[in-house]
């Protein structure tokens, strides 16, 4: 064997040292790859001479093997250099520089690299390149690419008789599915032979339909799996538990967790996380807890789960005191804890504690953390904060999409409308591109202002982002036209949506009920039928509500019975209000009295409310009084029902009463929320609140307000060119 040998020179500089460099190889292949501990043969001053052509495949393999040394040291840059001085290409050298760029999340390169390889020099793919490439293509998102690498992986197999091996396989699985094209990630996984479906590849498939969103579908390959013979793993069960919450499948997910504690994991940290995240998903905190409590370790993870669980089912004075608890046991919070706990100081309108937690953030560095500077930005805009948010804002430079969606959430949240226009035409100009949550957050403000135009430019970067096909978009896009008064335009929307889920139908069938279109409603409910889709709680309040402007009393009724008979939905107090305002707007008020009395439960406030305006409309005032004390025990956040009661007094001129509800009104702090107005000139939106003074330029339009109503009681005299004969 020919000895292949590097030089190391001298302080002098040009005599030498003999070294064999295999030997080299075996003592620095051991070494750990951790930077602080690596030697460099660099660093000793190690040439690479050339060598003679009786060498070259050996020193070729040799050089590769240098190559792979410098990359398992973490010396990329020598490794490169070295791999720059190969007279052949050896996959070794090329696999371990790949390694190298994924190991240490450097993707974009591993993926420019790799495309060098192959178009440049002819590289071919082996089962050791695949994955690796594949990994770095389903952390960037980088579907093309990814593609390109699945036509090289056929086109191998054609013509070099490559065969991918279930490595490749599950990479090719786990990266169609998280850059979300499931059905070509369903495809590779359907063309596997059954033998050689192992966990790995399951675990792939069902994560990664999982990570999609498509829950049910992820449950139907659970249960295959396991009818094929393959038992599931401590990964497969902390993936699966946490879909059946967000599924609502809690018989399904009650079995999983049995199925946990058969397998022996009910002792695994992961499993135990994931069973507490399930029944927070469920709204059961009293069960979440007492996973909680017997778990015989917790991690940070354990402490976050459940804090923001209480947090999500809006228990926040328990997630407070349970973060309370875990201080007082020396826990430190992390990133995650403390984006949970922000909302929470929201809601409970502690900016205090706020500011103090956001010194905090300061100090731990958790602010260049986006999902917690997205929190910080929510728990501000609940306390109302806006000077603050502002502030927030500014300091910002490079802005993540998701601050941008939660700059426009939490101008929202403090009704600062054209702010939160102003920061949506912001994100067209930087580098960010709006995404489909960015259209659903402004989409909502363009209702409620009313304000069409802007909401037609939403529609157009829509069309143009491709961000149309997105259902929530093209869901929030038919509210907004119909809300705004133009139906047609809502109804062309849905007409247009390649794909279409319960809530699309919900808003139309909602916005028919609005127009006055009750029959149309019920058209559309029955082509629901038609196409098999299951109506929601939500439907059905949007169907009676239909009725009820329509007059369809016993169309109303018959859906009602159907709710509950036909498809098992249990009426809530939104469906009782429904039809007690079905009852009452037709006339039939002694009916609406007999339906609150056979309610299952004490009527709430709104029930009763729809009742008492019933009554006011039909002048029927002695069941109103009767009403009366009932309707004043609720603590109404909405003074109109107070108000109402009053006028119904004032009307039959009982004095004493109607003030004795304007006094109730003000102990109980009720006030009547102020009208707003908006006029568009240009792209600017101007609002106006009533007895408001605040507008820039209010003493202007107060000048000119007062001009006008001067002139408007002056006489008028007509023209006799333009005034009609005398008849």
């Amino acid at each position: 064997m020919v000895e292949a040998t590097l030089y190391q020179s001298n302080s002098g500089g040009s005599s030498g040292v003999l070294v064999n460099i295999s030997a080299f190889i075996q003592i620095a292949n051991p070494l750990p790859s951790t930077r602080s501990q690596k030697i460099t043969c660099s660093h000793a001053g190690w040439q690479h001479p050339q060598p003679d052509n009786d060498t070259a495949a050996q020193a070729s393999l040799l050089g590769s093997r240098l190559v792979q040394v410098y990359a398992q040291l973490g010396c990329l840059e020598e490794a490169l250099l070295a791999f720059g001085r190969l007279h052949c290409v050896h996959n070794i050298a090329c696999n371990a520089i790949l390694r190298a760029y994924v190991d240490s999340a450097h993707f974009s390169q591993a993926i420019h690299f790799f495309n060098h390889l192959v178009f440049k020099l002819g590289f071919i793919p082996d089962n050791y390149t695949c994955p690796l490439i594949l990994k770095a293509c389903s952390e960037l998102c980088a579907l093309e690419e990814g593609r390109k690498t699945h036509d090289l992986i056929r086109s191998a197999e054609v013509h070099y008789y490559f065969k991918p091996n279930v490595y490749t396989k599950c990479a090719l699985i786990d990266m169609f599915a998280k850059c979300g094209s499931l059905g070509e990630a369903r495809m590779v996984f359907d063309d596997m032979p059954q033998k050689e479906r192992d966990l790995a590849s399951w675990t792939a498939m069902i994560c990664g339909t999982i990570h999609q969103g498509h829950g049910q579908e992820a449950l139907c390959l659970f249960n295959t799996m396991r009818l094929e013979g393959t038992g599931p793993d401590s990964v497969v069960m902390a993936a699966i538990l946490p879909a059946c919450g967000r599924l609502g499948a809690r018989q399904e997910g009650m079995a999983l967790q049995g199925c946990a504690l058969k397998s022996g994991f009910h002792c695994d940290l992961f499993v135990s996380n994931a069973v507490m995240d399930m029944y927070c998903k469920f709204r059961d905190t009293h069960q979440a807890y007492s996973v909680f409590c017997r778990m015989p370790c917790k991690d940070v993870v354990s402490w976050s789960t459940l804090i923001a669980g209480y947090s999500q089912n809006c228990e926040y004075k328990r997630s407070l005191e349970l973060y309370v608890e875990m201080i007082n046991l020396g826990v430190k919070p992390s990133a995650t804890i403390v984006a949970s706990i922000l909302p929470t100081l929201g809601k409970l309108n502690l900016s205090e504690q706020g500011k103090v937690m956001h010194g905090f953030i300061l100090k731990q560095g958790f602010d260049s953390d986006v999902v917690v500077s997205c929190a910080l930005m929510e728990m501000y805009s609940s306390c109302g904060l806006a000077g603050e948010l502002e502030v927030l804002l500014s300091l910002w430079s490079d802005w993540d999409i998701m601050i941008w969606n939660s700059a426009i959430a939490g101008h929202a949240a403090c009704e600062n409308f054209d702010l939160a226009l102003s920061v949506f035409r912001k994100i067209w100009k930087s580098k960010c591109k709006p995404n489909s949550i960015t259209l659903v957050s402004i989409l909502p403000i363009c209702t409620k202002m009313g304000a069409l135009k802007q909401g037609m430019e939403v529609h157009c970067h829509a069309i143009r982002s491709s961000l149309i096909r997105a259902v929530s978009v093209s869901n929030s896009l038919i509210d907004m036209y119909c809300k705004c008064g133009y139906l047609g335009r809502g109804l062309k929307v849905f007409d247009h949506m390649m794909e279409k889920d319960i809530v699309s139908y919900n808003t139309i069938i909602s916005a028919y009920g609005f127009h006055g279109y009750g029959k149309q409603a019920l058209v559309l409910f029955d082509e629901m039928k038609s196409l098999a889709i299951k109506p929601s709680k939500a439907t059905f309040v949007g169907l009676l509500s239909a009725c009820s402007h329509a007059g369809l009393v016993d169309e109303g009724r018959s859906l009602y019975i159907s709710m509950i008979d036909s498809y098992g939905i249990l009426p809530n107090m939104e469906h009782y209000s429904c039809m007690v305002d079905l009852l009452g707007r037709a006339g039939r008020i002694c009916d609406a009295c007999n339906f609150i009395r056979t309610m299952p439960e004490e009527p709430d406030g709104n029930v009763l409310g729809c009742l008492l305006a019933a009554c006011r409309v039909h002048n029927m005032v002695e069941p109103a009084y009767l009403l009366a004390k009932e309707i004043l025990q609720y603590k109404l956040e909405d003074s109109g029902y107070h108000i109402l009661l009053s006028n119904m007094y004032a009307s039959t001129k009982k004095w004493e009463d109607a003030s004795r509800v304007r006094v109730l009104i003000k102990e109980k702090g009720l006030r009547k929320k102020p009208g707003k107005s908006w006029i568009q000139i240009g792209n600017c939106t101007h609002i106006f609140d009533a007895r408001h003074t605040t507008h820039s330029e209010f003493n202007k339009i107060q000048v000119f307000l007062e001009t006008l109503m001067s002139e408007m009681k002056e006489p008028c005299v007509v023209d006799p060119c333009f005034s009609l004969p005398s008849l």
